[in-house]
């Protein structure tokens, strides 16, 4: 937003300058909302062509609450960027259904701090407005009654309402609670809205699948700032991994499913930070990392970054990023020869690694200064041991055989995979993100996406919110849910105090 100014006293060549500000804010709004237009009317097309025979029964419910999550969100940001010109929307709510009597209640009064009219007479109660939303914890359904009480003065007429603090979605039944179980159920129990709508339904709750959709589209709208402050913070890191997985991405228009990726970054295990957050993109091209980190320029992440051998990092390491390799990957492979075919010389290649890996348990939990000064008193020896014996030993076999290959990896990466030995912050191998995308690949059967990214782009940042939770000591339910609660009414240059490395529960 463009600060206010005093026109009057600006020279002519400051009234050019701000109205070419102006002229640009309004241009890039008004293409970014037909953009969004643009989107929506897509994603309403898709929505009907969600019926065709082609898709099974699984893969089409998926796909309507994908559509229909994604219709919600573009639809909130349509109206974020022009509130006042945004049209009723073309079609009408349906009724909501009573929630059940029989669910235990709990009221929330909401009166006046002062009952007194400013005309000093005291004002009489006249009636009540009731809101009521269905409130989860975990196994538990109950309804919290808003009850918003009306006083009135007889003298002039005046009509006072205490407010309801808002709620992430301010005109819907869920309360942060409900909303917090959708999304855990959903990115950390992989259990699609249509598993979630049945559950609901056997205690006596019908809440559609498209109205589950939609509270899961509002929350991505609104938890998105808090995963780019997390992004921010990540990139405060000297020190990254990286990883990616494939999952199957549904296009609507072909029927047919094609491999996209979920990118991992995080902080490694030895930093009291512990963050990992998400990347979902249509393909495994380079610029996706690149894009993520910085694209070249002042703002772009200068670290290291470990990483596998994978050729997409690579235009990062040429524009300044460090390499650190990933010791594991190289081990693996004399690990599979020996498996697979009892290989001496890979045995043998096992034994020295452990060397190097006895070091790693032994200075997990010190201080950096005091792991680089064991890794150079005892893995540097080791180290040097096994590039010694790769060496002599790739002279006596065959080129092009499966033992020579394992031999070329890490003889071609020793730079690369033996960084860590002179930094006592880096760690020796890139296990601990592949760890924390490990669980992503339980759930990828349920992620077929819609033809656009927004779905997958909205699931890597709710599943970045929910693994750094973990990540922290902190159940994913709890922590959302005390986070939505509080994301409403907390300043934007106070959203950091959300972030999960610094999440402190609120009491109350």
């Amino acid at each position: 937003m463009i600060a206010e100014q005093n026109i009057d006293a600006m020279d002519p060549a400051q009234l050019r300058e701000l109205a070419s500000r102006l002229l640009g804010e309004v241009k890039h709004k008004n293409a970014l909302i037909e953009k969004l237009t643009h989107e929506n009317a897509v994603l309403k097309r898709l929505k009907f062509a969600a019926q065709s025979e082609r898709f099974n029964a699984e893969q089409r419910s998926l796909l309507e609450e994908t559509l229909d999550a994604d219709l919600q969100a573009v639809s909130e940001e349509i109206e974020r960027l022009a509130p006042a010109a945004t049209a009723p929307r073309e079609r009408e709510q349906p009724k909501r259904q009573p929630l059940p009597a029989d669910l235990p209640r709990r009221e929330v009064r909401h009166e006046p701090e002062s009952t007194t009219c400013s005309c000093g007479c005291q004002m009489k109660r006249i009636g009540e407005d009731v809101a009521e939303k269905l409130d989860y914890q975990p196994g538990v359904f109950t309804v919290e009654r808003h009850v918003r009480g009306k006083w009135a003065c007889a003298k002039c007429e005046k009509l006072v309402q205490a407010p309801m603090a808002p709620h992430i979605i301010d005109k819907g039944i869920p309360t942060a609670g409900l909303l917090a179980q959708v999304l855990v159920a959903k990115y950390a129990d992989h259990l699609p809205l249509y598993r979630q709508e049945t559950i609901f339904g056997r205690a006596g709750l019908a809440i559609p699948r498209s109205t589950l959709a939609q509270w899961v589209g509002s929350a991505g709208v609104q938890l998105q700032p808090l995963v780019d402050a997390m992004r921010d913070a990540l990139l405060q890191h000297r020190v990254l991994h990286a990883d990616e997985t494939p999952v199957a991405m549904l296009d609507p228009g072909a029927g047919k499913t094609h491999r996209a990726y979920l990118w991992s970054y995080c902080t490694p295990a030895l930093q009291d930070e512990r963050l990992v957050v998400f990347d979902f993109s249509e393909s495994r091209a380079g610029r996706h990392p690149m894009e993520f980190l910085g694209h070249p320029g002042e703002r772009a992440w200068r670290g290291t970054l470990v990483c596998d051998d994978y050729s997409g990092y690579k235009a990062l390491f040429a524009q300044g990023v460090t390499e650190a390799g990933c010791l594991a990957h190289a081990r693996r492979k004399f690990h599979e020869l020996w498996a697979n075919h009892k290989s001496t010389l890979a045995e043998h290649a096992l034994a020295l690694f452990g060397r190097l890996y006895e070091v790693e348990r032994e200075v997990a939990d010190l201080a950096s200064a005091e792991r680089l000064r064991i890794r150079q008193a005892q893995a540097k020896p080791a180290a040097d041991a096994l590039h010694a014996w790769l060496t002599a030993q790739r002279q006596k076999v065959p080129p092009g055989s499966a033992t020579a290959k394992a031999m070329d990896y890490s003889l071609t990466r020793w730079a690369a995979l033996t960084r860590y030995l002179d930094d006592g912050e880096l760690p020796a191998d890139n296990n601990w993100v592949e760890n924390q995308i490990r669980p992503i690949a339980i759930g990828r059967n349920n992620w077929l996406f819609a033809g656009s990214l927004r779905a997958g782009k909205r699931a890597a940042a709710i599943m970045s919110l929910v693994h750094s939770a973990r990540l922290n000591g902190n159940d994913p339910h709890v922590y959302l849910k005390d986070v939505m609660e509080r994301l409403p009414t907390l300043p934007a240059g106070r959203i950091s105090e959300l972030l999960p490395h610094r999440w402190t529960r609120q009491s109350g």
